[in-house]
């Protein structure tokens, strides 16, 4: 078994969605690892606000037929991949890291860029993992959270999953 961390994101009936996609990545993985959820608006395009995530799962997937998976789930809620690279999308899954891979696996690349550029993912990632090593730069979630520079709005929200609440809104620890 091997641990991944995956990303989610939708600005498209997004509470239905990341509750789809949680309960899809729930049933084929098990238990989750799960980070609060965060809003934050559209990068790179304007377009609604986003609803963004971290996902821990343990599995025994490669990386090929694990990639096939999320795109599984992906289309099972509507994902239409004709659009934009930068553009709304119903629900988005990417693979952050796989292990301590570092290199490109079935055209995934690892562990994922996007890491080190968007808050919406580096902070949830640094909530679950915050002792976890970035396999490439070798320093923890936690660290590279704490030396983000960039300025991107985020915020925690309350949100519920099969009627917990599994994340509350409050104050942002965005510098």
């Amino acid at each position: 078994m091997v641990r991944v961390y995956l990303s989610l994101g939708s600005n498209s009936e997004r509470e239905r969605h990341i509750g789809a996609a949680l309960d899809a990545l729930s049933e084929r993985f098990g238990e989750l690892l799960i980070s609060s959820v965060y809003e934050s608006e559209a990068v790179g395009f304007d377009g609604d606000n986003f609803y963004n995530l971290v996902v821990g799962i343990d599995t025994d997937l490669d990386v090929a037929p694990l990639s096939a998976c999320l795109k599984g789930i992906e289309d099972d809620n509507g994902r239409d991949r004709s659009g934009p690279r930068f553009s709304g999308r119903t629900l988005d899954i990417d693979i952050l890291t796989y292990g301590g891979l570092k290199q490109p696996v079935a055209g995934v690349q690892l562990p994922r860029e996007e890491i080190l550029h968007n808050a919406f993912v580096l902070q949830p990632l640094a909530e679950v993992a915050p002792d976890v090593c970035h396999p490439v730069l070798g320093e923890s979630y936690a660290q590279l959270w704490q030396q983000y520079d960039r300025q991107q709005k985020l915020w925690p929200i309350d949100f519920d999953w099969q009627g917990q609440r599994i994340s509350r809104a409050g104050s942002s620890n965005r510098k």
